[in-house]
C-alpha cells in the first residue's frame, strides 16, 4: 500500500509538471459569461478529481450545453435587469437562490425558499443587479444534498463605468481603493463521493446528509494539480475553470473568495498579506470612505459567504535586487546610479542599474544576492527553479532538472491552511492547492479575453 501511495504521488507530481507546460496561456481575468439573460439547465454528468476519480455530479449547463462544475460564472453590470431561466432535467425539483439580490420568481412550483422547476419543468428568476460585488448562487431545494451534488456557481456584478477592454477602468466597487490590474476567483467547495455514487446506482433513498465526510476539496471545480491546467482544458470538459494566478511586481490583484461548500476553508496566500476590502458584496469603508478592512494572509471562507481582497507583491525588504541590477561581482553599488562603476551589460547603450523596473523597491536596487551560490552539485533543484535567483532570469540547470518555469517567475503556493484539504482522497498533493506566479514586467498577461501583446 505504501509503494502504491508513493507511486500515485509521483504520478501527481509528474502531471503537475506537465500541466505547467501550458501555464503561459493563463490569463489575468475571470472566465465566465456576460449578458442579461441566462438559460441554465440542471442536469447530470461526471467530474474528474486529481487522483483520477470519476464522480457523478449534478450541475448547471448554459444554453443546453455541457453541465459544468461549478455552474457558469455569471458576470453582469450594475443596474442591469437580469433574467435566469432554469430548465430541470433532474429527478427532483430544483431551484436557484441569489443571496444579496431581490429576486422575483415566475412559474414553477412552490419550494422552501423560492419557486422551483419540477422534473422536466421550468422556472424563471429576475432581479436588478443593484450593487457591485462578489456573490454566489445555488439551489434552494433540498439544499443539503443538491449543493453537495454541485448545483452552485458565482455571480459577479461589475460597477458602473467598468469597460472590459480598458484596464484603466477596472475596479471591484467603483472606487480607487478597489481598483485592480488583474482579478482571480477562488470558489471553494468540498465533496463526499458516497452520496454521488448512491445517486448513480439509483439509491437516493439511502442518502443521509448528516453523515457527509469530504475527501475531495476543490477550487473552481478542480482539485490540485488540475487547478493549474488551462481554462477549458479538453480533458476536463465539465470543469472549465482554472485557478492559476499570475501578476507582475507592483500589480494590484483582486482576489474574490467564495465559500460554496459545507465546510469552512482557511484560504492562505504565500508571498504577502492582502487587504480585505469587502465581505458579502459590501465594501468595507466608513461614512467618510476610509478603509476599515484589514491585512490578512489566511481568510476563513465561510459557506455561503464571499470575501474580496487586494494583493500586491514587490519584493520589498528582501535586502537584494530581485532584478539583478548589479555592475558586476567586484563593483558593489554605491547608491549613486548611474555612476562610474555602472556597466552596460547588454551592450545597448543603456545602463542596467537605472531603477526603471515596475514595482522595484528602491532601497534594494542594485544590492547583490546576499550569498554565494553553491555549486550545482550541492543543490537540489525544484521543478519551478529557473536556475537563477533573479526575476525573469534563466540560469544553467543540470539535464532533467527544473524546466517548468518558462519565464523565470517566482512561484508562491496558495492553498487551504487545513492540511487534509491538500489531498485527493488522502493522496498528497491535491485538493485546494494552486499557485500565484510573479512574472517579470516584460511577460505579457492578458487582462481580458482576446487581448494581445
Amino acid at each position: 500500500m505504501m509503494r502504491y501511495a508513493k507511486r500515485r504521488t509521483a504520478i501527481l507530481l509528474s502531471v503537475t509538471a506537465l500541466l505547467l507546460l501550458a501555464w503561459g496561456n493563463a490569463f489575468g481575468y475571470i472566465s465566465g459569461v456576460t449578458g442579461t439573460t441566462f438559460n441554465l439547465t440542471a442536469r447530470h454528468a461526471h467530474v474528474t478529481a486529481g487522483d483520477g476519480g470519476s464522480i457523478p455530479m449534478w450541475g448547471f449547463a448554459l444554453d443546453g450545453g455541457t453541465m459544468q462544475y461549478p455552474g457558469p460564472t455569471l458576470i453582469v453590470n450594475e443596474g442591469d435587469a437580469i433574467t435566469v431561466n432554469l430548465t430541470n432535467n433532474l429527478p427532483e425539483p430544483v431551484s436557484i437562490v441569489f443571496p444579496g439580490q431581490a429576486v422575483t420568481a415566475t412559474g414553477g412550483v412552490p419550494d422552501t425558499l423560492t419557486m422551483a422547476a419540477p422534473p422536466g419543468g421550468t422556472v424563471s428568476y429576475s432581479f436588478t443587479a443593484a450593487n457591485p460585488g462578489t456573490f454566489t448562487y445555488y439551489s434552494g431545494s433540498h439544499a443539503d444534498f443538491q449543493v453537495e451534488m454541485g448545483l452552485l456557481g458565482a455571480l459577479i456584478v461589475r460597477p458602473s463605468g467598468f469597460v472590459e477592454t480598458n484596464p484603466a477602468t477596472y475596479s471591484a466597487y467603483g472606487d480607487a481603493g478597489s481598483a485592480y490590474d488583474y482579478e482571480y476567483l477562488f470558489l471553494l467547495t468540498d465533496l463526499d463521493p458516497v452520496a454521488h455514487e448512491q445517486f448513480e446506482f439509483d439509491k437516493l433513498h439511502k442518502v443521509d446528509t448528516t453523515e457527509f465526510t469530504p475527501v475531495y476539496w476543490f477550487i473552481n471545480g478542480r482539485t490540485g494539480p488540475d487547478t493549474l491546467a488551462p481554462a477549458k482544458a479538453g480533458w476536463l470538459p465539465t470543469q472549465p475553470y482554472d485557478a492559476l494566478a499570475r501578476m507582475h511586481p507592483g500589480d494590484r490583484v483582486l482576489i474574490r473568495m467564495i465559500g460554496a461548500g459545507r465546510d469552512l476553508h482557511p484560504f492562505h496566500t504565500h508571498g504577502n498579506n492582502y487587504h480585505v476590502i469587502a465581505k458579502d458584496g459590501v465594501r468595507l469603508v466608513d461614512g467618510a470612505s476610509n478603509e476599515i478592512g484589514w491585512s490578512d494572509f489566511t481568510q476563513t471562507v465561510v459557506p455561503g459567504k464571499t470575501v474580496d481582497g487586494i494583493f500586491t507583491w514587490t519584493g520589498a525588504g528582501m535586502g537584494w535586487d530581485i532584478y539583478g541590477h548589479q555592475q558586476d561581482i567586484d563593483n558593489p553599488p554605491t547608491g549613486d546610479f548611474p555612476g562610474a562603476g555602472d556597466i552596460d551589460h547588454n551592450g545597448n547603450g543603456v545602463i542596467d542599474n537605472v531603477a526603471a523596473e515596475p514595482g522595484e523597491d528602491p532601497a534594494d536596487h542594485g544590492l547583490p544576492f546576499p550569498v554565494t551560490m553553491p555549486d550545482q552539485l550541492d543543490l537540489t533543484f525544484g521543478q519551478f527553479y529557473s536556475g537563477s535567483p533573479y526575476l525573469g532570469a534563466m540560469g544553467a540547470l543540470p539535464p532533467g532538472e527544473g524546466g517548468f518555469n518558462a519565464f523565470g517567475g517566482y512561484f508562491f503556493m496558495w492553498h487551504s491552511h487545513n492540511e487534509k484539504e491538500l489531498t485527493n482522497n488522502d493522496i498528497f498533493p491535491g485538493g485546494q492547492m494552486t499557485m500565484m506566479i510573479v512574472e517579470h514586467p516584460s511577460v505579457f498577461i492578458p487582462h481580458y479575453e482576446g487581448e494581445t501583446p
